[in-house]
């Protein structure tokens, strides 16, 4: 469960970032084993919140997906697949939390993209 928590923080606080089209991203897609995340967090230029580049690191046996939205918007979703919650957090305040449960007994990577809709956009 920290894990969860710690890889989504990190991607909020390192304002991890997606192509410029606002499309979503997914950055760890369990049962990875922690490292570098599978895809790298680009540059939107001035239109979206991401300023540098940069390769996300995962823990292992955590999905986490990110959508840099606009200029002041960037949201995260993310699970575990040893957990049955899910998790979603903005760069609207607040802090990352569970968002609500997984559909099934345990996580899968579709879980982490209900995390992101539930995440605050306003």
């Amino acid at each position: 469960m920290k894990n969860i928590i710690l890889g989504s923080v990190m991607a909020l606080a390192a304002v991890a970032s997606l192509d410029a089209n606002a499309a979503s991203s997914t950055f760890c897609n369990a049962p990875n084993v922690a490292g570098n995340a599978i895809a790298t967090a680009s540059s939107g230029g001035s239109s979206f919140f991401l300023k540098v580049a940069f390769t996300p690191k995962c823990s292992a046996n955590v999905y986490l997906v990110g959508n840099d939205e606009s200029a002041l918007l960037f949201r995260v979703g993310a699970a575990s697949n040893k957990g049955k919650s899910n998790f979603g957090g903005s760069s609207m305040g607040g802090s990352v939390a569970r968002v609500g449960n997984c559909a099934a007994a345990t996580c899968v990577n579709t879980d982490a993209d209900s995390g992101l809709s539930a995440a605050p956009s306003s």
